[in-house]
């Protein structure tokens, strides 16, 4: 067993998350020591952890074309690792599924990322992974956050989940498409 299927067994039988072994369910996650680019999203939406594939679903669809990649280069884990900041589903809030656990990612993240030494961007989806990985250097608010990815530069790459709820803010914010999103896609085009 290598060091990764260990953490993954570790977080398993963890007892904060019995509820979900209960369940059938697996800490969803994806990554491998030779991964280059690591994708921080929320959590796993249901039919992501219910199908056992990270990003199973519209919003995986659409984060592969704002990485401007393929679902072969997506699913190759010696390229791309995929760590929501709770590896379970959490169920339903009142907009949307509920918020990934607090001190989960605190708990396993660093575990796991000290594993992969050739990551060269960590592409950080939406509020919650960016208010943790970005701390004080966060700005006010999500968009302004994403305005000022050059700031987190070359490590963090910030940008909106990719959910399909996220279409109003994506209609108020024509710029992340037409500027941003192409500036990702040449930087993963780089490193891949």
């Amino acid at each position: 067993m290598n060091q990764i299927d260990k953490i993954r067994s570790e977080i398993q039988e963890d007892p904060e998350n019995a509820h979900f072994k209960e369940l059938g369910y697996k800490p969803l996650f994806v990554a491998h020591e030779k991964a280059k680019i690591v994708v921080i999203g929320q959590a796993p939406g249901i039919k992501a952890q219910s199908a056992g594939i990270a990003w199973q679903d519209e919003s995986g669809n659409r984060l592969k074309e704002w990485l401007g990649i393929d679902e072969e280069t997506f699913r190759d884990k010696t390229k791309i690792s995929l760590l929501p900041m709770d590896f379970y589903y959490q169920g339903k809030g009142k907009s949307g599924d509920k918020a990934p656990r607090r001190g989960f990612a605190a708990k396993w993240h660093t575990k796991l990322l000290n594993l992969m030494p050739n990551v060269e961007l960590i592409v950080l989806t939406g509020q919650y992974s960016q208010k943790y990985y970005l701390g004080k250097d966060v700005k006010k608010n999500l968009t302004e956050t994403v305005k000022a990815y050059k700031d987190y530069l070359p490590k963090y790459f910030p940008i909106v989940h990719p959910s399909p709820l996220n279409f109003r803010w994506l209609g108020k914010n024509p710029w992340f498409e037409e500027e941003v999103v192409p500036e990702l896609q040449r930087r993963v085009k780089k490193i891949l």
